[in-house]
């Protein structure tokens, strides 16, 4: 009996003890692994994606979005200055108008002028759109000095048409356009004229020719009737360095658009601020009306300078008939005849300065950006002649 109880005890104890060997740390079953050490923080921190909080734990942090890239800004460029760009620009001239004056100096060059050489040159100069009261004073004027002066060599006949010619399209008007700023305020240009005859491409070209003469220009987008106008002022000005003030709600009243422009060309102490207006058809009583009223709002702040009435040189004598109307509603001061180098009919000058009594002050002589060119009248006489 002693016996099977120390057997018992001796079980029990056993038992014990290999319990114990099995369930402590470290034992070969049931041991948790090791935890890896945790690297340097220098590692942690070279990491991409990898913040450290303070307990030295790392998190993985979402990569940012990469911001989309900007597109490049438009490279301003610098147009060459006004002096001399119609001189240059002759080359052009001579092409449409030299056929005018080959035929009157092949005319007035006859040995013999009679009745029926006279009525061609008159007729000549109707065809070229001079009109016909300015075709028969110029001819009547040239029949006077032939009687005068006998004989007649080519180069007398040249310097006699040219003289006349300049006497009719005049050299004393005063061209320039008034465009100084004064008493802290920017100088303000109004373009006006109906659809077609390139008032927005003049728009920006003028802005061109300023910015090559280093003056700083805003221009007003309100031609808020057609969507493309303000795109397109938006690109010319994006070219030279002009800011463009316009309406993103297409119809927007054309007379707040140009009150803001002049607004903030005021507060940015811009040199010039360039009004765009939509293309007016100058029979439409309505539009015509609301033309005065941008003029007219835009003087609460400062006086318009300059009104410019854009004519296509191409449309003759019916330029005419439009630049009647717009005078009578905003006082025109000056005419910029485009397109003069599609047409031979370069006589529109004389007559449309007869008409209104105010002088072309810049001529477009193709479509490029820099073509727009101030009005010389010796120049423009040299190309019609040849010489």
């Amino acid at each position: 009996m002693t016996y099977l109880i120390v057997v018992i005890a001796l079980c029990v104890v056993l038992v014990v003890v290999g319990g114990l060997f099995f369930l402590r740390p470290g034992g070969r079953r049931g041991a948790p692994p090791k935890a890896p050490p945790a690297p340097p923080a220098e590692e942690q921190q070279a990491r991409p994606g990898v913040t450290t909080e303070a307990g030295g734990t790392g998190t993985i942090a979402p990569e940012a979005p990469l911001a989309p890239r900007a597109p490049p800004a438009p490279e301003i460029e610098k147009p060459p200055p006004s002096a001399g760009r119609m001189v240059r620009l002759r080359a052009r001239l001579a092409r449409s108008q030299g056929a005018l004056g080959s035929v009157l100096l092949g005319l007035l060059s006859r040995d013999v002028l009679d009745d029926e050489a006279w009525e061609q040159i008159e007729d000549t100069l109707i065809t070229a759109d001079v009109g016909v009261a300015p075709s028969r004073q110029i001819t009547d004027d040239l029949r006077v000095k032939v009687k005068v002066v006998g004989t007649r060599s080519r180069d007398e006949v040249r310097a006699m048409l040219k003289a006349e010619l300049l006497a009719q399209i005049g050299t004393s008007s005063e061209r320039a356009l008034h465009l100084e700023p004064r008493g802290g305020r920017p100088a303000v240009v109004l373009m006006v004229g109906v659809n077609g005859t390139g008032k927005t491409t003049t728009c920006g070209k003028l802005a061109r020719v300023l910015v090559g003469d280093d003056r700083t220009v805003l221009l007003g987008a309100a031609d808020t009737f057609r969507a493309a106008a303000a795109d397109q002022l938006q690109t010319w000005g994006a070219r030279v360095g002009a800011r463009v003030v316009r309406s993103e709600r297409e119809g927007a009243d054309p007379a707040s658009v140009a009150y803001e422009a002049v607004r903030e060309g005021i507060e940015a102490g811009v040199d010039v601020v360039i009004v765009d207006t939509a293309g007016r058809l100058h029979t439409k009583t309505g539009l015509m009306d609301e033309l005065g009223k941008v003029k007219r709002v835009i003087e609460k702040q400062v006086p318009v300078d300059e009104v410019l009435l854009v004519l296509d040189a191409t449309t003759g004598q019916n330029g005419l008939r439009q630049a009647r109307v717009f005078a009578e509603v905003v006082d025109v001061t000056g005419i910029v005849l485009t397109k003069l180098d599609g047409t031979a009919k370069g006589g529109i000058i004389i007559a449309v300065q007869r008409e209104l009594g105010v002088p072309v002050k810049l001529v477009g002589l193709g479509e490029g950006p820099d073509d727009l060119a101030p009005f010389e009248p010796e120049a423009f006489v040299d190309a019609i002649l040849g010489g």
